[in-house]
């Protein structure tokens, strides 16, 4: 009997779908001996199993989810005072437990914790407030989980941030900027933050701190705070204090040194005459030295719309001290400069400047100079007299002369009878342009010798003038340094 049509048609079909189970079984045969020993692959594929990454991983939706964090600065990369922006690069931690990433490890070959995405897990939105701009930081694919379900995410971020930066104390400066995390959408219900190490054992942590440059770590701080916005959802927040100090001793040798040393040759300006025009070029010399100097570091000070650096208050103060010791100096020369035109001394000037003012201040070189003054003007009238009675001597003894000499002419005439016509007699108004010449001779040595006295005493003035405004600029100028280094001083021990 032949078999029908049908009969060989359900035949076929049966052929076709052993052949198409053998080929299933050949691959799914090829497949599992593929992966056969592959333990991370079977807990790979049994986490992943229904995990859902978009949802908090909690049993139950009561229970809240503690992220516990931690901070270490690896370096203090740079601080824009003009800004006031701190880049930082610091190693940050955080973990979480996750409900659902869970396993026994005697089932998957004592594996107890395993590298999986990031994207494919749930991760907190936590993020810091002060962030102005997106860091160049590496990014980091993988988070460890362990058995018990503890995931942790550890990643090094290079942090823009904004923060507060005072300057007033440049180069002794301490700053404190903040990093606050806290997660930006979930309330304290669903998220929570922690430390994972004690404050105290942050603090003291500068284990990967690299401190090479012109900052150098002091502390971290931390604090924990919950806040509300209005006043009806709480949201978690940890702030870490990151206190830095800057290391001053490229700004004391660049800025402070040359600054001191052009005011120490000011203050050696000082011993120059007064009477010689040396001083004033000297200072006008110093004062452009100064001038170009603070073009020079006007681009090292740092800049704020806020306020100035001490460092820059002592710098127009030493310009200032410069400028009132060269008018100082202008005003000695002018004093002491000798004119013939130039009044006496009033005697109220002789007596504040010259008898009251070395008495008090001690100015030893006032009476060995009076001494000297009074001691020439002695031996100028002494040495006037005796010229002047030497030579009205010598005058009235020539006019005796002459007058014998012409009466004993006349008598030996008489005698000889020569009748000539007497001579005139041209004793007198000869003898008179003579005294006269002497006369104004005279006049003309005394009034340049007033003029040498009033000279000398003006310049007398000018001397005690000099030593009084120099210990009063001396006085001024060691105790605003004094001042300025007690206060550097401080802040650099604090």
């Amino acid at each position: 009997m032949r078999p029908s049509a049908a009969a060989w048609t359900a035949l076929v079909l049966l052929l076709l779908q052993g052949a198409s189970s053998a080929c299933t079984v050949k691959k799914a045969s090829s497949s599992s001996g593929r992966f056969a020993n592959a333990t991370l692959v079977r807990l790979s594929e049994f986490l992943s199993a229904g995990y859902k990454k978009g949802v908090r991983p909690v049993k139950d939706w009561r229970t809240s989810t503690i992220v516990a964090i931690d901070l270490m600065v690896y370096s203090i990369l740079s601080v824009d005072e003009k800004n006031q922006v701190l880049t930082t690069y610091v190693w940050y931690r955080q973990s979480w437990t996750d409900e659902f990433l869970v396993w026994n490890p005697e089932d998957f070959d004592e594996v107890k914790q395993v590298s999986i995405p990031t994207a494919n897990v749930w991760v907190p939105d936590i993020l810091i407030n002060e962030f102005v701009d997106v860091g160049k930081s590496p990014d980091i694919p993988y988070v460890y989980v362990t058995h018990d379900g503890l995931v942790r995410n550890y990643k090094p971020i290079q942090v823009v941030t904004a923060c507060t930066l005072n300057i007033y104390n440049f180069p002794f400066d301490v700053q404190k900027c903040s990093l606050t995390f806290q997660s930006w959408l979930h309330t304290i219900d669903d998220i929570n933050i922690t430390l994972m190490r004690s404050p105290e054992e942050l603090r003291e942590d500068k284990s990967v701190f690299m401190n090479q440059g012109e900052w150098e770590l002091l502390h971290i701080l931390s604090n924990y705070k919950i806040f509300s916005v209005d006043d009806d959802d709480y949201y978690a927040e940890m702030k870490f204090h990151v206190v830095i100090r800057r290391r001053p001793l490229f700004y004391t040798v660049n800025l402070l040194l040359p600054s001191i040393f052009l005011m120490v040759m000011d203050v050696v300006g000082f011993y120059l005459p007064p009477d010689s025009g040396e001083r004033v070029s000297f200072k006008i010399t110093l004062l452009l030295g100064y001038s170009v100097f603070l073009i020079i570091v006007s681009d090292t000070l740092p800049a704020t719309a806020i306020g100035t650096p001490l460092i820059g208050v002592y710098f127009v103060v030493c310009m200032a001290l410069l400028v009132i010791s060269l008018t100082e100096t202008v005003l000695i020369v002018r004093l002491v400069h000798k004119q013939d035109l130039q009044p006496p001394v009033p005697h109220w000037v002789k007596y504040l400047v010259l008898e009251r003012a070395p008495v008090l201040f001690c100015i030893h070189k006032k009476h060995r100079l009076c001494s000297r003054l009074s001691s020439g003007t002695s031996d100028l009238e002494h040495y006037k007299d005796s010229s002047y009675g030497t030579a009205q001597c010598s005058l009235h003894h020539t006019c005796e002369i002459g007058r014998r000499l012409s009466q004993q002419d006349h008598r030996e005439a008489g005698l000889l009878g020569l009748h000539r016509t007497p001579p005139r007699d041209p004793g007198p108004p000869v003898m008179d342009s003579i005294l006269q010449e002497v006369t104004a001779i005279r006049h003309f040595l005394e009034k340049r010798d007033r003029c040498r006295e009033v000279a000398k005493e003006w310049l007398q003035v000018g001397y005690v003038l000099d030593v009084l405004l120099f210990r009063v600029y001396l006085v001024a100028m060691v105790a605003y340094s004094i001042t300025l280094g007690t206060l550097w001083s401080v802040w650099q021990v604090a």
